[in-house]
């Protein structure tokens, strides 16, 4: 990042220690040191005209069995210590190889799967299923341009994994929150595209569905958003779905995405909205991650 200037449902993503300034990874976990300034992809807006230059990616090029990149990417890690991240989630998260790798073809594999007590759930039960959620708060940000990833998704009962992004300063809702595609294995043949903020958070976010007319997970596909000035627009395989503007919001809501956010990615099992895991559902289940990018607008 040098010289860079660069639906309705629960809330998506729980942070119990969000502060006014974020300093530590999406979800509330703390840190010992203060983060390094994030390099920001985008210093202004640009003006539209749809022409676009590559300022970051991570292309997830590396051999089999590695982690992803320290440089860009974080991980949040529990359940219980983060109160089942506002969904009452059955995964705890891990910052385990197995649950997060690099399968030296190319691919980022998120894995979630069933593990004997990893660590307390929301509940105080064991949870029963470990996965992974990792971001690049405080390593890679973006307040205008195009964000995308090319990604296969896993299937099944209980099944939620997440592209997504949160505004890098604030208590939320009021910090934002983009959802740039979200898939629950109970809708099979739909992803999702919202937006929080204050008044219009959790399920009251502003979304909608993208009907794929057949089963999301039998391939990879495109997830996109652009962002500008008073613009947001949701895009599957270079289709637009889906734009909000402020004229958009309730009466009385602001618009709070004029910031910096980051990226995150994540396979959840179960919560609220995607409902618990059964005995249909086929685990382990792995999200395929080809790559993620970041452009500005020329």
């Amino acid at each position: 990042m040098q010289d860079m200037t660069p639906a309705p449902r629960p809330w998506r993503g729980f942070l119990p220690a969000f502060a006014a300034a974020l300093t530590a990874c999406g979800g509330g976990s703390a840190t010992s040191a203060p983060a390094p300034a994030p390099a920001a992809v985008a210093a202004s807006a640009p003006a539209p005209s749809n022409k676009w230059a590559l300022v970051w990616s991570d292309e997830f090029d590396g051999s089999a069995g590695t982690v992803p990149n320290a440089a860009h990417w974080n991980y949040d890690l529990g359940n219980a210590e983060n109160s089942g991240w506002g969904n009452h989630e059955h995964q705890y998260y891990t910052a385990n190889a197995r649950n997060a790798q690099l399968d030296g073809a190319g691919m980022l594999v998120i894995t979630a799967e069933k593990a004997a007590n990893p660590g307390p759930c929301w509940n105080g039960a064991p949870c029963g299923y470990t996965s992974a959620r990792i971001h690049t708060s405080n390593k890679v940000n973006f307040t205008y341009g195009k964000v995308e990833a090319r990604m296969k998704l896993p299937s099944g009962q209980g099944i939620w994994p997440a592209f997504w992004s949160l505004g890098q300063t604030g208590q939320w809702p009021a910090s934002g929150e983009i959802d740039i595609m979200e898939f629950i294995g109970k809708t099979p043949n739909a992803t999702y595209g919202t937006a929080h903020g204050t008044g219009y958070s959790g399920a009251q976010g502003i979304g909608k569905p993208r009907d794929f007319g057949g089963p999301v997970a039998d391939d990879f596909h495109t997830y996109t958003i652009v962002k500008r000035v008073n613009e947001i627009i949701w895009y599957v395989d270079g289709t637009e779905y889906h734009r909000l503007t402020p004229a958009s919001l309730p009466a009385g809501s602001p618009w709070v995405f004029e910031k910096p956010f980051f990226v995150i990615l994540n396979l959840a099992i179960g919560g609220d909205w995607p409902g618990a895991p059964d005995a249909t559902t086929v685990l382990p289940a792995r999200m395929l991650v080809d790559w993620v990018r970041i452009y500005k607008e020329n």
